[in-house]
């Protein structure tokens, strides 16, 4: 199967659980494991290749340009990763059946559980460091939604808050990283990164790369310091948690780790770097955990615990390390995921996970027993279970690590490590399951049905299986240990066997046994010992961290940023003013190449009339009406200078855009006061008024020196125009730009615009269905209105225009390519058109002979424009791709068919609707306000005022 349907399987079925919902949980959770098991038997099928030593590729150009390629890669480190994220999501979704209570909306369960599992999925599969980052985020977002899943539960929220922003900022910090890493090598796929170890490490700017890579997978990986999210993650569900903090989301930065071993790792910067914070985080998880007394919470320390085990693995940079953590990997995912399907199955049958609690449980729940006893003694480190095996190569590897010039150190913090470890686990069954049966259980306890318990026991028997016959799982965790070392002859040749004689991890291994059961004996003591020790906590260091840094962020913000425009524009302005202030100051200026040209006088009246309206608008702004038309002589002044410079297109486009805007405003107006309040003190109107003069007085000057001199660069103008033609198979510059060039700019806009008028629509659905109708319907007017709003020149006049303003629209859309015009002109001209009939005939009238909605009109404008760019993917060309031809149908003369006509249709339908449902926006607030519109289409009717004759017209009708 190709590697898109197997990263793709999860997303699209993550569509499914919410539309079975309805069905049932069997049906909900059915079509949950049927995508997950479609994805595991997919990659599967690779698994053939993956054995030959093949690297299965997958690659599909996204934005070439940036670097940006949705990029796959199947090697043995990604296929060991997606079997355990797609083996143990199988086993997970039939646990989460039978574990959720029917309060629970299961289909929305599952929806988040694939779109973490899906993110995941693209995780180790991406062989593009940018794409690597996307899923990356996708899973910090995806499973702020699995923690936060209870959303009843105050922890639940706190936790999943705490998750996201630890793991979000260090995501942020990798991003960083990564961008850093793909910058030296020159490429942001894996593959060729991982080819460039020398030039990477000679580089300068390696150890600020590895740090902020390192934050990234230390925060998502639950290393010290930032171990502190992973067990306030506890509140979610059982299953989240066995899923997460088993095989997926906690391994993500222990995949990366291992991902870019071969560049990153061999250096003294990662080995003090990630010994360290492994072998810390190991000692310090272990030895939490066994004093909590939160059946869950002892097994999210002791996954922080094994973490670091891993982690400080990965960083000794040698070969047996990191078989040794790959071995442990595959391991601890099936241990560990057993026993949080256990500590669940206790929880839901017993209604505690207090340790306090609970207590001979292996009477009265001994399928329960054997599975969780097994799974612990496997973590413990106990022979002849998987365990056992990579912990001991664990402690002969620290046996031979040298950490600051101090070579006993390692093997004794690790021992310490195991000896913790080994307590905990001993606790779990001792504390738990061993001792007399209780008469004072919250719930009575008894093994459930086999959808509990038995995925679980199918990860228990992996766990005897390997540890009886690890032969079975040498040749393949020597396979991956071969992809992350990036070379098969690296991989030790060390056998995998229960028995290695009497070595000095064997011995050290005893010590943490005994210790251990030492430990628990002495438990009580440890415990007051433990409860009178002071010790920071990490919950409230980190709420007071939070509410700091909100605080300094309100106390730098709020007076910047607080929703006065005049300060945002005084701000930027002298800014950008400063900024070029320096530039000039600093830099130096050619001699001017272009002379002044002379201005003629009509040129020079319109400047007149420029500057008078905007001095009048500025001195009379206050009086709104006035204002706005001011501003509208503003742009019909503009609109004559495009003309002038020979700029028809964008004259006609200034042109409708003021016309339709000064309607709308009008309307707007309508329900404002004439008059604006005075708001400003002198001292800010002084101040706003020094501010313009200086961004004038400094454009002005920019804009006079960039006239008379050369473009530092020849303008992208004379790209356009050499390829207008031959590129896009029209002569008119501009809208061939707008179709083509920067079509995909144009889809944006008019999707931006559609949005605008839905937005207006929302708002007047809110103010009519609020208080603010009250008001509109008691509005009394402050000026006499007109007693004809509806005059009938005005009717007839808008009547026949419409025919002759519709055909001038057509006309200016076919000639658009060529000539000026195109779809947004010409919707621009059409709306008018329109607008016209509602002034003139009143909105009762027109919204009566409507056949479409406006809504409508806008969706299907910009699924018009996207189809026509989704179909240049079917003949291989990028989005928003156009083509031409030429055809000739007898008698017509040759014309041209091109697909930027569909597109520019698009843009047509979006402006008109978008136009329109503004328009009758405003309008139905009006009509609140106003008096009964009238369905006619003139005021003056005779017979509609005299009943007599209103009465023998209607006898005729009915005649």
């Amino acid at each position: 199967m190709s590697l898109f349907f197997i990263v793709a399987l999860p997303f699209f079925g993550a569509l499914l659980p919410g539309l079975m919902n309805s069905a049932g949980r069997a049906a909900t959770a059915g079509v949950t494991f049927t995508v997950t098991l479609a994805a595991f038997v997919g990659l599967l099928t690779n698994l053939p290749s993956v054995v030959a030593g093949e690297v299965v590729m997958a690659r599909v150009d996204w934005m070439p340009l940036l670097g940006l390629n949705f990029t796959l890669m199947l090697d043995a480190l990604g296929f060991f990763f997606a079997f355990l994220i797609l083996g143990i999501g199988l086993l997970i979704i039939a646990y989460a059946r039978h574990y959720l209570s029917r309060e629970d909306n299961m289909g929305q369960f599952f929806t988040y559980l694939l779109l973490f599992q899906g993110a995941m999925v693209g995780i180790v599969l991406s062989d593009n460091i940018l794409l690597l980052l996307i899923f990356w985020e996708l899973t910090s977002l995806s499973s702020f939604l699995l923690i936060g899943y209870w959303k009843h539960l105050p922890e639940g929220r706190q936790g999943a808050r705490m998750a996201l922003t630890v793991t979000g900022m260090g995501g942020l910090a990798m991003i960083g990283g990564m961008l850093i890493l793909g910058q030296i090598a020159g490429s942001y796929d894996l593959s060729v990164i991982l080819q460039n170890r020398e030039l990477i490490q000679a580089d300068p700017l390696y150890v600020p790369a590895l740090i902020l890579i390192l934050l990234g997978c230390f925060t998502k990986s639950a290393q010290f310091p930032f171990h502190f999210w992973l067990p306030h993650a506890m509140a979610a569900p059982t299953p989240v948690s066995a899923y997460l903090h088993s095989a997926t989301m906690v391994k993500a930065g222990i995949f990366l780790m291992a991902r870019m071993w071969p560049v990153l790792s061999g250096t003294p910067e990662w080995f003090m770097i990630v010994t360290t914070a492994g072998l810390v985080t190991m000692v310090l998880g272990a030895v939490i955990a066994l004093f909590k007394h939160d059946l869950k919470a002892l097994l999210a320390f002791s996954t922080v615990s094994h973490l670091g085990l891993i982690t400080m693995l990965l960083g000794t940079g040698t070969a047996f390390g990191a078989m040794a953590a790959m071995f442990h990997i595959l391991n601890h995912a099936t241990f560990k995921a057993a026993l949080f399907m256990s500590a669940g199955i206790i929880d839901h049958e017993a209604h505690t996970r207090d340790i306090r609690l609970l207590g001979g449980l292996s009477k009265l729940m001994p399928v329960t027993f054997v599975v969780a006893a097994l799974a612990a003694l496997s973590m413990a480190g106990i022979p002849l279970l998987n365990g056992f095996l990579s912990k001991e190569m664990m402690l002969e590897e620290a046996n031979h690590t040298v950490l600051f010039d101090t070579p006993w150190l390692v093997p004794v913090l690790a021992t310490i490590g195991s000896l913790f470890s080994a307590a905990y686990c001993f606790r779990l069954i001792g504390h738990v399951f061993l001792g007399p049966v209780r008469d004072d259980y919250p719930a009575k306890p008894h093994d459930p049905n086999a959808g509990l318990w038995l995925p679980p026991a199918i990860l228990v028997v992996l766990v005897v299986v390997i540890g009886i016959a690890p032969f079975l799982a040498e040749p393949f965790v020597k396979m991956v240990t071969a992809s992350v070392l990036g070379d098969t002859a690296s991989v030790p040749k060390a056998h995998f066997k229960i028995w290695h004689g009497l070595v000095p991890a064997l011995f050290m291994s005893i010590a943490a046994v005994v210790g251990g059961l030492l430990m628990l004996s002495i438990f009580k003591p440890a415990l007051r010992l433990w409860n009178a020790t002071p010790r920071p906590e990490a919950k409230p260091i980190f709420e007071a961290t939070v509410e700091r840094a909100a605080s300094l962020a309100r106390a730098v913000i709020l007076p910047l940023h607080n929703g006065a425009f005049s300060r945002y524009a005084a701000i930027g302005s002298i800014t950008i003013v400063a900024a070029g202030y320096h530039a000039w100051s600093t830099g130096t200026i050619s001699a001017p190449t272009y002379k002044m040209q002379p201005a003629g006088i009509i040129p020079f009246a319109g400047w007149l009339m420029l500057v008078a309206a905007t001095f009048g608008m500025v001195m009379m702004h206050r009086n709104r009406l006035l204002s706005l038309i001011l501003i509208g002589i503003v742009g019909l002044t503009v609109s004559i200078g495009f003309v002038y410079f020979s700029a028809p297109d964008l004259a006609m486009t200034q042109f409708t855009v003021e016309v339709v805007t000064i309607i709308l405003l009008l309307l707007a107006l309508n329900f404002l006061p004439n008059k604006t309040p005075t708001e400003s003190s002198v001292l800010r109107r002084v101040r706003d008024t020094g501010v313009a003069i200086i961004g004038g007085i400094a454009t002005f000057g920019l804009s006079y020196h960039y006239m008379l001199r050369d473009a530092v660069s020849a303008p992208i103008s004379e790209f356009h125009v050499a390829n207008s033609y031959k590129g896009g198979g029209g002569t008119n510059v501009v809208n061939v730009i707008l179709v083509d060039f920067r079509g995909f700019d144009t889809y944006g806009e008019i999707i931006v615009l559609g949005i605008a008028a839905l937005l207006i629509f929302a708002l007047t659905e809110t103010l009519l269905g609020g208080p603010v109708r009250a008001r509109l319907v008691n509005r009394k007017p402050d000026q006499l209105r007109a007693g004809n709003t509806h005059p009938m020149m005005m009717v007839v006049l808008t009547r026949g225009m419409m025919p002759v303003v519709l055909m001038v629209g057509f006309y200016i859309f076919l000639r658009g390519h060529n000539e000026p015009g195109g779809g947004f002109i010409a919707g621009l001209i059409v709306s008018i058109a329109v607008v016209m009939q509602y002034m003139a005939s009143g909105f009762g009238w027109a919204s009566a002979r409507l056949r479409y909605p406006y809504h409508g009109v806008i969706g299907a404008g910009v699924l018009i424009a996207g189809l026509t760019g989704i179909g240049s993917w079917f003949v291989g060309k990028p989005f928003l791709t156009s083509d031409f031809t030429y055809v000739r149908i007898p008698p017509f003369e040759k014309f041209e068919l091109a697909t930027a006509a569909l597109f520019d249709l698009g843009v047509f339908l979006a402006v008109v609707g978008a136009v329109m449902l503004s328009l009758e926006s405003f309008s139905r607030i009006a009509r609140q306000a106003g008096p009964d519109d009238s369905e006619h289409a003139m005021d003056i009717d005779p017979s509609r005022d005299d009943p007599a004759r209103a009465l023998d017209a209607s006898a005729k009708e009915a005649v």
